[in-house]
């Protein structure tokens, strides 16, 4: 289980490797994407608090990215926050995410993105519930979710 310690440790020191790379062109993400989510995910967006789909969602199954469909987060980890973004305490691996600081608008925060595909995810923060004390502050619109299937339905 990942610590807000080695949160920031990865922020400072470099980033687990992922298990794969994606790269494409700003053109290639835009075909794929919606102005929105290429907004958020290659521009560093973020979507309105409430606004999203996946906030309230509580199905079960992964949650990938919408980029290169990397598994991020596990719905069993997800938790209602009450800031108005899908919240999770720790990713589906340890390499899943990448951490960066950001000192954008005078705040110290750590960006949380997808490691395999550089997409922008939201901010993980270290007032999150016990056991890990962290809440992973996460743009719907930076996933997709691949509900669990019950025998193949």
């Amino acid at each position: 289980m990942l610590t807000w310690k080695e949160v920031i440790n990865f922020s400072v020191n470099g980033n687990p490797t992922p298990d794969r790379r994606v790269e494409k062109t700003d053109g290639e993400w835009r075909t794929q994407l919606t102005p929105e989510q290429f907004r958020i995910t290659r521009q560093k967006g973020t979507e309105r608090p409430h606004s999203g789909a996946l906030c309230s969602t509580h199905d079960a199954g992964k949650y990938n990215c919408v980029c290169c469909d990397a598994p991020l987060f596990d719905s069993t980890i997800k938790f209602s926050s009450g800031t108005g973004w899908p919240s999770f305490t720790q990713p589906i691996k340890e390499n899943a995410i990448k951490y960066e600081r950001d000192t954008a608008f005078g705040m110290v925060r750590v960006e949380v993105m997808c490691n395999t595909c550089d997409a922008h995810l939201g901010h993980v923060f270290p007032d999150g519930p016990d056991p890990s004390g962290l809440r992973y502050c996460i743009n719907s619109e930076s996933m997709q979710l691949e509900k669990e299937t019950i025998n193949g339905k």
